[in-house]
């Protein structure tokens, strides 16, 4: 058995698109999945599989969370090594320590090719700062994600890729459940 998380998409935002965290968990144990555990309310779930690719997990999610919960939110699968991988590669460690609330990953579908991480941080025009290390983008947000113009579209469009993303908080949090499952 291995531990995953699963990042949902788009869910519970503005008051559409809502998913109990409970049918979330209830969905994960009717697929057989083990030691099902949510965070938050915006669609993090750690569980154990015996699964071997996140990616297919990713499909089989999205297929069931059609079927089941009439919804079809994306699916951001990681396996507990992939996390803990980026927790450590993180290169805004300073940012994490000082402001983490203003950290983001973003987990994408796709690893993006450099030209397009390159566009991406031409396209930036305010103070944040972005690296991509595989399929994960790692952005600092010092002012605050609410009035930047780098938003999650813009990222989207010059990566080619869909993404959600989670604040270093949040990231440290599934890490420290994954961690607790293995």
């Amino acid at each position: 058995m291995q531990t995953f998380i699963a990042l949902l998409r788009g869910i519970n935002v503005g008051g559409k698109a809502l998913v109990s965290m409970a049918d979330l968990r209830r969905m994960l144990d009717d697929l057989g999945f083990g030691d099902v555990r949510t965070l938050l309310q915006s669609g993090n779930a750690v569980f154990t599989s015996d699964a071997r690719a996140s990616a297919k997990l990713e499909d089989r999610l999205e297929e069931q969370a059609a079927e089941r919960l009439g919804l079809r939110p994306a699916f951001f699968v990681r396996s507990a090594d992939e996390w803990a991988d980026i927790v450590a590669k993180n290169p805004f460690a300073d940012e994490a320590r000082r402001d983490p609330a203003h950290l983001v990953v973003v987990a994408l579908k796709t690893k993006p090719d450099a030209s397009a991480v390159a566009a991406l941080q031409a396209a930036v025009s305010g103070p944040e700062l972005v690296r991509a290390h595989g399929r994960e983008l790692y952005v600092t947000y010092p002012a605050g994600q609410g009035r930047s113009k780098l938003t999650n579209a813009v990222i989207e469009k010059k990566l080619a890729t869909r993404g959600t993303a989670r604040n270093w908080n949040t990231v440290l949090k599934l890490g420290a459940i994954a961690q607790a499952q293995t």
